[in-house]
């Protein structure tokens, strides 16, 4: 598992470390492991010129030193400070090291054109502008700094991507897109998080002997070795209820693919028994593409309830379909709540439940739960309604603003509804209700998996675990991750169809579990 520590626990750390090491130990370790990955890069990449960009402060030294073991291997390197204060802006025996090695040093203030021009050079740029103490967002100078960066040198970010914001919660399109970030210790939260995500590139962790193992992440990501201890594996005293019965209420004669997906997606992804419920047309579908489903209600370890569902359909067997729905919600077993489903959550569930919206549908969620919670408070109260804990006074909460703040958004609607909440994107994030809980966050996905029907596929993956007894938070999680592997697979780096993507699922689930 990958995990990422806040910015507080990182300085924790740091210092602790720094207690029982020398002066400047730390930063010794922190340069030399950037100047090895910078030295690997213009070799695999045929480079001879760096350009660090400085600015202020810890960071600005770890480049100042690595810039200088650049010079001392042979590559040639100029050095731009980037605080109007210039020399006297940065960490002066950093500066005094790079000096010594060779490097050119310019002040970009006093000179910006040439200082342009320079950077424009530079086969590797090293970005050391700010660090995990910076903010959202590049002041002008150095915005233009970035821009003459050449399209074709290797950007390489020192510790986080200068403009993002390092607790990853605000996004900010004014940053350093690098090609990599070389980070110290552990991931920061920028790294794992959609707001930074795309600006890290590859991330590379540099070991400086930080003793963080027991430190709680405030976000973590599942890897590729973690499905082998967390996949339900079948055991040779297993028979299909053991495994997991799960029922799946899905599709209607509106959506009537959705509940195949589902369907293929649970009894690919190795679900002991599926009882489908739904109108006929779904039900004639699912019946020819999974003989093995069971059409009708009966027992079950756990739901899957939304995926196609219309909660306005009208008709005998729609209202049937609708009462098993509602039963499910209100009933004491574990949950995924996708789709047409989330339209049923009235409030909290205190039973195990995965709601898996995606922004638009989680807006919407927000604004109809918040609204009633709002006027039951006022009407207790006597007062007026006012907006939900930290939503929008005076409009409704809109896709765009789940997309500018997701994890805040998301941990709004778990406490809002006691439920785990798995928020979709090319970034998938896992919130759990408790407001502290760590943040899971994976990206496996390849863009062509944004097609109709991979969100059905999604939940019956999530259902399976849920069945076999996953909590929801490694459930999502897990799901999330072999989901996005699966359509990788698939895709093959072109088009791919949700179907495609269900059918993926066994032979990806194999192939994860030998590694």
């Amino acid at each position: 598992m990958i995990r990422a520590l806040s910015v507080a626990d990182v300085r924790a750390a740091e210092s602790a470390a720094m207690a029982g090491l020398a002066d400047g130990e730390l930063m010794r370790r922190a340069a030399e492991g950037l100047a090895q990955v910078a030295a690997a890069r213009l070799v695999e990449r045929d480079g001879r010129t760096v350009v660090a960009l400085v600015g202020a402060g810890d960071n600005g030294g770890d480049t100042l030193y690595a810039a200088g073991l650049l010079c001392d291997t042979g590559f040639a390197c100029a050095v731009v400070l980037v605080p109007e204060a210039g020399r006297a802006g940065v960490h002066g025996p950093g500066l005094r090291a790079a000096e010594l090695a060779g490097a050119t040093v310019l002040v970009a203030a006093e000179d910006p054109a040439f200082a342009a021009r320079v950077v424009a050079e530079g086969d590797l740029v090293l970005d050391g502008i700010v660090g995990i103490g910076g903010r959202p967002g590049l002041r002008p100078a150095a915005a233009a700094l970035v821009d003459a960066i050449a399209d074709d040198a290797w950007v390489i970010a020192v510790d986080v991507a200068s403009g993002l914001d390092p607790d990853g919660v605000e996004a900010d399109d004014d940053a350093v897109w690098a090609d990599e970030t070389v980070t110290f210790g552990v991931p920061k939260p920028a790294h794992l998080l959609p707001a930074g995500e795309a600006a890290t590139g590859r991330l590379t962790v540099v070991d400086i002997g930080l003793a963080t193992e027991d430190v709680a992440a405030a976000v973590e990501r599942l890897a590729y070795d973690d499905v082998a201890e967390l996949w339900p594996v079948a055991r040779p005293a297993d028979d299909k209820y053991s495994r997991g019965v799960l029922g799946i209420v899905a599709g209607g004669e509106a959506y009537t693919g959705a509940a195949v997906l589902a369907v293929t997606a649970a009894v690919e992804s190795g679900v002991g028994m599926v009882r489908y419920v739904g109108t006929s047309t779904p039900t004639a579908l699912v019946r020819a593409a999974v003989p093995e489903a069971v059409v009708g209600e009966g027992r079950v370890q756990a739901w899957v309830v939304g995926p196609g569902l219309d909660p306005e359909a009208t008709g005998e067997e729609a209202e049937a379909q609708l009462r098993v729905a509602s039963e499910a919600l209100s009933g004491d077993l574990p949950v995924v709540v996708d789709a047409g489903g989330l339209d049923l959550v009235t409030g909290k569930r205190t039973a195990p439940t995965l709601l898996t919206p995606h922004a638009g549908e989680l807006a919407r969620l927000l604004g109809r739960l918040s609204g009633s919670t709002n006027r039951n408070q006022a009407s207790n109260r006597g007062g007026a309604s006012t907006a939900g804990p930290g939503l929008p006074v005076g409009r409704p909460v809109t896709r765009e603003d789940v997309e500018r703040e997701p994890v805040r958004h998301a941990r709004i609607a778990a406490q809002l509804t006691g439920a785990t909440v798995l928020l979709k994107g090319s970034t998938t994030l896992v919130v759990g209700p408790e407001p502290d809980g760590p943040v899971r966050s994976q990206a496996e996905a390849p863009p062509w998996l944004a097609t109709a029907g991979s969100g059905d596929v999604l939940a019956g993956v999530a259902g399976t675990l849920l069945a076999a007894g996953l909590d929801p938070l490694d459930a999502g999680a897990l799901a999330a991750l072999v989901h996005g592997v699966a359509a990788d697979r698939a895709s093959g780096g072109g088009p791919l169809r949700a179907l495609a993507v269900a059918e993926a699922l066994r032979p990806t689930i194999r192939d994860l579990l030998r590694r």
